[in-house]
């Protein structure tokens, strides 16, 4: 046991729940899309989205992937286009979707998937990109310009933007939640571990109506009215009981988000004050406002994370290194096609997340950069 987990995940109390529990009872409906289910996806479209687009729930961000692949993919397409730099679960969803996962590096500082990249390959496999498949590296917004001009030429694209959700474009404008208006499709987790936590479950945005019906249908069987399969589907369905802990987490996420924003801030303070910063640590450069789910830093050359995790762990901090190996580094997945990965390679040997929980603290944080600022680091003055 460390004193200074990793993670501590704080879902919301039971009692903040147990009045949208006393409306399933009252209804018997418990699954199938039900009116908790509803009411979340239309208040979600409401409150974070200004009313732009649809939504549908579903078990976990996994299954929404794999849903929003299948019913947007190319069907003579081979190939889902993403970064290594990724989660396990993006390349897995394009495998269950009969794709192969093609590898791009990410872009140096924002650690995002690179464009310039992206265009030439885009360009070498023509009709053999099934899917473009970008990551919101650590729940940081992304420009999605790009991504626009390959809708536009019936290139499509998924986002997964695992732990993007609560992320705006502009801190003025609290409905320029990241998404907004984009037609491919956007999808979010609502794992224990992310921001916006509810146990288990996610939600697949888009602006385009058809596809989140498409998704919504493929999710219930591939069920027609008739309750007759009429695609291939497979069953995403969110409980009432889950989609009640989401209501409620939904009621108090404001609070989260500024609590988590500030946790932010006391680290840039700490990093800045210890002049971590200065001596060749360096930070994703974010863009929009984040919640973030954990803090991730990349270790100054002469550092591996490795030697960064075992310091802290020396200290009874817990830490971790998302994502060390990446993707083409993993067994199930070393045999897929890439392109030059470097970028990506050096930030799998130095990338480093700290602990993030609601409970932390100024001096819990200044006894976590203490240990860092321990390790050294180059001078880059």
């Amino acid at each position: 046991m460390f004193e200074i987990p990793f993670l501590r995940p704080n879902l919301v109390k039971k009692d903040r729940f147990l009045s949208y529990y006393d409306k399933i009872e009252a209804t018997r409906i418990y699954s199938n899309y039900g009116p908790l289910n509803h009411l979340f996806e239309e208040r979600v479209i409401t409150q974070m989205f200004g009313g732009a687009g649809s939504a549908v729930t579903v078990h976990n961000a996994t299954i929404g992937l794999i849903l929003a692949i299948s019913q947007s993919k190319r069907s003579k397409g081979k190939y889902a286009i993403m970064p290594s730099f990724t989660f396990a679960a993006t390349p897995l969803a394009a495998e269950w979707c009969g794709l192969e996962p093609y590898f791009l590096d990410i872009e140096p500082g924002n650690w995002q998937l690179n464009r310039e990249q992206l265009e030439l390959t885009v360009k070498q496999l023509g009709d053999e990109v099934a899917i473009i498949i970008p990551y919101a590296t650590f729940g940081s917004s992304m420009d999605l310009s790009v991504y626009n001009m390959y809708l536009q030429q019936g290139i499509p694209v998924v986002i997964d933007a695992a732990s993007s959700f609560g992320t705006v474009t502009s801190e003025e404008d609290e409905a320029s939640h990241f998404g907004r208006g984009f037609e491919g499709a956007v999808v979010f987790s609502f794992h224990a571990t992310k921001s916006f936590g509810i146990g288990e479950g996610g939600l697949v945005y888009s602006m385009n109506h058809d596809l989140i019906k498409r998704i919504r249908q493929s999710g219930n069987f591939g069920f027609s009215s008739s309750r007759e399969s009429v695609l291939q589907g497979l069953n995403s369905k969110m409980s009432e009981y889950t989609a009640a802990v989401a209501l409620a987490t939904l009621d108090q996420f404001e609070a989260v988000q500024k609590n988590r924003k500030t946790i932010y801030e006391y680290y840039l303070h700490e990093l800045c004050h210890a002049g971590l910063l200065e001596r060749g640590w360096l930070m994703q450069e974010s863009q929009g406002s984040v919640v973030h789910q954990f803090i991730s830093i990349h270790s100054p050359d002469s550092l591996s994370n490795g030697e960064v995790v075992e310091t802290l762990a020396s200290s009874s901090i817990e830490a971790r290194t998302y994502f060390s190996p990446a993707c083409h580094q993993q067994k199930q997945f070393q045999g897929y096609s890439r392109d030059s990965l470097q970028v990506t390679e050096q930030l799998a040997k130095h990338i480093v997340s700290l602990p993030l929980w609601e409970e932390l603290d100024e001096i819990i944080i200044r006894r976590i950069v203490k240990v860092l600022g321990s390790l050294g680091g180059e001078s880059t003055r």
